[in-house]
């Protein structure tokens, strides 16, 4: 582990824990089906302690980004990997492309939805914007039998407004649109829905051609604002 991933990751564990709130703690466990423990940090005070951590080390190389996020997915509770979240989303401009190998496996272990979309909708979506070359890996997740890559592929390009490869997005959403799972259902509509905000009469036309094949919560999420 390098210098600036020991030292931050000491200094968070000494800056959450005495902030535990065991009340909160299982209420937050609880929300995330009992997958995780918490400290019981609330979102605005775990980052004010992030930042009191943070406080005076370096400017992390590629390196350091990989080596944080590491330790933070070893440690138990979930606050280490949020936070892990956004120390990857605020440096991810001095990551090359080699980065999403890393990504790959935050994305597939310990996954859910409070790590997942962050990292798709910031992560992986600021290395494909800037290394085209990786739309190929997103062809291959939006087919992968992991559930979590399939949800990334819908979902990096959530924010890409008006440069939305519309063609690839529209394609990852009817190779997925009979999946089973709850979570590429709701990236399904949730893609669809923001791209409307874009271009509604493509999504428009995209539902109406699918709708036999799209799921009814696809359908519903992506129509709410048509």
């Amino acid at each position: 582990m390098s210098d600036l991933a020991a030292v931050l990751v000491d200094r968070l564990a000494g800056s959450f824990e005495p902030a535990r709130d065991p009340e909160r703690a299982a209420g937050m466990a609880a929300y995330m089906r009992d997958r995780f423990p918490f400290f019981g940090l609330a979102s605005g005070v775990r980052r004010a302690r992030a930042r009191a951590a943070l406080a005076g080390l370096p400017q992390p190389a590629e390196a350091d980004l990989r080596e944080v996020a590491l330790a933070c997915w070893a440690r138990d509770e979930r606050e280490f990997q949020q936070f892990a979240c956004d120390y990857l989303t605020a440096h991810i401009r001095v990551a090359g492309p080699a980065l999403l190998d890393t990504v790959t496996d935050l994305i597939t272990r310990k996954s859910w939805w409070d790590t997942v979309d962050p990292l798709a909708t910031h992560v992986v979506a600021d290395l494909v914007r800037r290394h085209p070359a990786l739309t190929a890996r997103m062809d291959e997740w939006s087919e992968a039998a992991d559930l979590w890559q399939i949800r990334t592929a819908i979902l990096y390009q959530l924010h890409y407004r008006e440069a939305t490869d519309t063609a690839r997005l529209f394609g990852y959403c009817a190779r997925q649109a009979s999946h089973r799972d709850f979570f590429v259902r709701k990236a399904i509509g949730w893609a669809l829905r923001q791209h409307a905000r874009t271009d509604p009469g493509a999504v428009r036309a995209f539902l109406t051609a699918h709708a036999d094949a799209l799921s009814p919560l696809s359908l519903r999420e992506a129509a709410k604002h048509l």
